[in-house]
């Protein structure tokens, strides 16, 4: 089975947290097909959580079906998580980008173990 496009995932995960009350939004948009998908989690604390897709030896599934993540950066400061994302975007301009804010630090992620 082919992996679901990032802009059907990405719109999917968006509703998916509006239903659970979590307030998120798509910061920027990628590559439709494929574009990596990067989740910033701001808790409004001065804290702020980095996920970005796990590498393929991490994922499990062999159908390629499934997106995981991994945590980049744990509980940086805000300032320190917009450096990251802008060397990334240096790396893959076709990159997608979400922003949660939840105190909680919920995501609702998938992530590779």
């Amino acid at each position: 089975m082919p992996r679901l496009r990032s802009d059907f995932w990405v719109s999917a995960h968006l509703r998916r947290l509006a239903v659970e009350g979590i307030d998120a939004v798509q910061r920027r948009r990628g590559a439709p097909e494929a574009g990596a998908i990067f989740v910033k989690v701001d808790r409004l604390d001065g804290r702020a959580d980095l996920y970005g897709p796990a590498p393929q030896s991490l994922v499990d599934t062999g159908d390629g079906a499934d997106r995981s993540f991994v945590r980049l950066m744990s509980e940086a400061s805000p300032p320190d998580v917009e450096l990251r994302l802008g060397k990334e975007l240096l790396f893959d301009d076709d990159l997608w980008i979400i922003e949660i804010d939840d105190r909680q630090g919920r995501h609702h992620l998938d992530l590779a173990e």
